[in-house]
């Protein structure tokens, strides 16, 4: 690895530099983001259910005295034994960040199609803790366009992240946000999907502050592995 060497005084002048950037870069992402919390939402009309360690719950009971739910739509297909490093390595995040989810009013959950037993046995295998549920036998996986039925990846008609077709996986995955009101009526808000929860792998962070990046020279996270697996 080479790169140029400089006196104190030239870094810090290219530093300025790029922090003019990065200041703008960051008033940019609060507009976003102001703008991400002012988009309208969509009343949940369907009574979905899912199973659970605690037993059956509704997309009510996922809140857990909140009035927001955060949901990760973690690639877990039924009949098979394959387990998604990139949906683990954002998993891996997870635990450490929900400690403080409580504190501005938000709940978390994550959801498969695949059944509560194969979960379990990932959940053990990783050391995960926190909720995550079975969507088997319901909609929720397809309504929220993370599941694809055989028939519509066949006709093209399997949409993910709002245009791109798909052809062979039968889950993708994503982030959905829910509101409840003091009513109990449940709301749509926002779902991400592909690049855009990048933001949730705190590891990128660290690592895109480094000379090297995310160290992809052989492919989009090419080295990652399961936390067990290195």
């Amino acid at each position: 690895m080479t790169h140029s060497i400089v006196s104190r005084e030239e870094w810090l002048d290219a530093r300025k530099v790029l922090l003019a950037k990065e200041r703008a870069m960051t008033h940019a992402l609060d507009a976003l983001r102001a703008e991400r919390r002012q988009l309208p939402w969509v009343r949940v009309e369907k009574a979905y259910v899912f199973k659970g360690a605690e037993g059956e719950s509704t997309l009510a009971d996922l809140f857990r005295g909140c009035s927001q739910l955060a949901i990760y739509h973690f690639m877990l297909t039924p009949g098979s034994d394959h387990l998604c490093a990139g949906c683990s390595y954002t998993a891996d995040h997870i635990d450490a960040a929900r400690q403080h989810f409580e504190q501005a009013d938000l709940a978390f959950a994550a959801i498969s199609r695949a059944p509560l037993r194969r979960i379990e046995e990932v959940r053990k295998r990783m050391g995960w803790t926190f909720p995550w549920v079975s969507s088997e036998g319901s909609d929720f996986n397809f309504d929220f366009a993370v599941s694809f039925t055989p028939e519509d990846r066949a006709s093209g008609h399997a949409i993910y992240n709002y245009g791109t077709p798909i052809r062979t996986s039968p889950d993708m995955f994503g982030v959905s946000i829910f509101v409840k009101d003091d009513g109990g009526d449940i709301f749509h808000t926002y779902s991400t999907y592909h690049r855009g929860t990048e933001l949730l792998m705190g590891a990128f962070n660290w690592l895109d502050l480094t000379p090297k990046g995310r160290n992809e020279s052989d492919g989009t996270m090419s080295w990652v592995r399961l936390h067990d697996e290195y």
